[in-house]
């Protein structure tokens, strides 16, 4: 889902991109603290669940200072530490250890807690935008979902009578084969449609058909994420469909079932924008 969300706080200003994408992918373009670009990091992840989001910082400087990271520091002194002893060599100093990097950062004197709480107003601002095409969004897919249920009622509805047209269609070939159909023993032929009405039995497909579209309908009409279960529900409908398809006995329900793919293909390709 795509959306813009932009927070300042004093010298602090965070502007946040985010387009369609599967899954989260976070791009941050700013040069912090690892211990701050991991906290930022953890906070949108916490947020949001899918989309290409990008992180533009600016921090206005006016003063150049350096920061060191006292974690990255000690992190830093440990791994020579246990290499110094590995080699045999004298334990690291401090030049040594803050000459690893991460560990100074050069950049302006700011607190942390300016920059995350601009972060806090630039993602409530891009998750308002992200929440209104999530509603237009659901508004298509629903009537989508709609459309795949009168398809699904109508091919039950030929379902239904499924034997009686296979019988009907033997009758006629074996008349169109010149064979006296009079003669042959109607409990015969009913036999033949009852085995190939079988064969051709879609009621099981047809269930889980119903109930994977009542889910997928209260999801889209949900208030909470959404798009991967979404996801894994199409992936079901739209084996359901292939099944019924391939057993389909009768023309009028596989054209039927390509209708119902048609819609299913509009509703994946959006489905795969849904948070």
């Amino acid at each position: 889902m795509t959306g813009f969300g932009r927070g300042q706080r004093d010298k602090v200003t965070i502007e946040l991109r985010a387009v369609n994408h599967r899954y989260l992918d976070l791009k941050l373009r700013a040069q912090l603290a690892p211990s701050l670009e991991e906290a930022i990091a953890t906070k949108i992840r916490a947020t949001l669940e899918r989309g290409s989001i990008t992180v533009a910082i600016n921090i206005v400087q006016t003063e150049r200072t350096s920061r060191i990271d006292r974690e990255a520091a000690l992190a830093a002194h440990r791994a020579l530490a246990e290499l110094a002893t590995a080699l045999g060599t004298a334990p690291p100093d401090l030049p040594l250890v803050l000459a690893q990097p991460g560990v100074i950062t050069p950049g302006p004197a700011i607190d942390d807690a300016l920059v995350l709480a601009a972060l806090d107003e630039a993602l409530a601002e891009l998750e308002r935008m992200r929440r209104q095409e999530g509603a237009n969004l659901a508004v298509d897919i629903v009537a989508r979902f709609a459309q795949l249920a009168v398809v699904r009622e109508a091919i039950a509805g030929h379902a239904a009578i499924v034997a009686t047209q296979l019988r009907a269609r033997l009758v006629d070939r074996l008349t169109k084969l010149a064979v006296d159909v009079a003669g042959i023993d109607p409990a015969r032929i009913t036999c033949e449609a009852a085995l190939a009405a079988d064969r051709a039995d879609i009621s099981e497909e047809l269930v889980r058909l119903g109930s994977h579209l009542g889910q997928a309908n209260a999801l889209a009409l949900g208030t909470g994420p959404a798009g991967r279960k979404l996801d894994f529900l199409v992936q079901e409908i739209g084996r359901e469909l292939n099944t019924i398809g391939s057993k389909s006995a009768l023309a009028e329900i596989t054209s039927l079932v390509v209708e119902g793919k048609a819609q299913l293909e509009k509703i994946r390709e959006q489905v795969q924008n849904v948070e």
